[in-house]
């Protein structure tokens, strides 16, 4: 059973409805002992990282995410979930995240057009072949991005996928059980079902 962490940042019903797709049994929930309990669990997310940390911290999720996290249990954060797995954010001030990747969520310069909106590619990094996140899928492969602020990781070894807009930036990462997407593969037609039945394949 994969638990979608609920915690009312929108893109529930599209990423259930995809991973349903991909062949999963999903339950919806904010129950921290449902979450800590998972086979899986998926932290989606679309808007602020200060209110996506908020809403974590009053359903009281947080240990529940490093409850699963410690015990190796498979989680997949997709947009402002994977951003809410860092250290911080700069997002309107210094925001504290979830910590379970070492790093920062920053903006993107003024020389490009935000939010970095629409189809991109993503290039996979090499030296992270243990990672099968994007087995069956073609290196520079297109996906779904909507996003303002992107990761910033200490360790350059959790990375696992990179894209470009104005500069390089991380659009997949992998640190032992954990992955993250910077994109949507709920939106993200065939790729994007393919990123899932892999998490699906990882978690069994």
């Amino acid at each position: 059973m994969i638990a979608v962490v609920d915690y009312g940042m929108g893109n529930i019903r599209s990423v259930t409805k995809a991973f349903e797709t991909a062949g999963a049994t999903v339950e919806v929930t904010h129950n921290p002992r449902t979450i800590s309990d998972a086979e899986a669990i998926v932290l989606p997310g679309v808007g602020a990282f200060a209110r996506g940390m908020k809403n974590l911290k009053k359903l009281n999720i947080i240990p529940s995410i490093h409850e699963a996290a410690e015990k190796k249990t498979p989680v997949l954060g997709i947009c402002l979930g994977l951003q809410l797995l860092f250290t911080e954010s700069e997002e309107h001030g210094v925001h504290k995240g979830l910590g379970l990747i070492n790093g920062r969520v920053k903006k993107f310069p003024e020389s490009v057009k935000i939010p970095h909106m629409g189809w991109n590619n993503v290039k996979v990094e090499k030296q992270n072949v243990k990672c099968k996140m994007f087995d069956g899928i073609a290196d520079d492969s297109h996906f779904y991005f909507v996003h303002s602020y992107y990761v910033e990781p200490e360790d350059k070894d959790v990375i696992v996928g990179t894209t470009e807009y104005g500069p390089e930036f991380v659009s997949a990462i992998n640190k032992d059980s954990i992955w993250g997407v910077q994109f949507h593969p709920e939106k993200s037609s065939e790729n994007g079902l393919e990123i899932l039945r892999n998490f699906c394949g990882y978690a069994k």
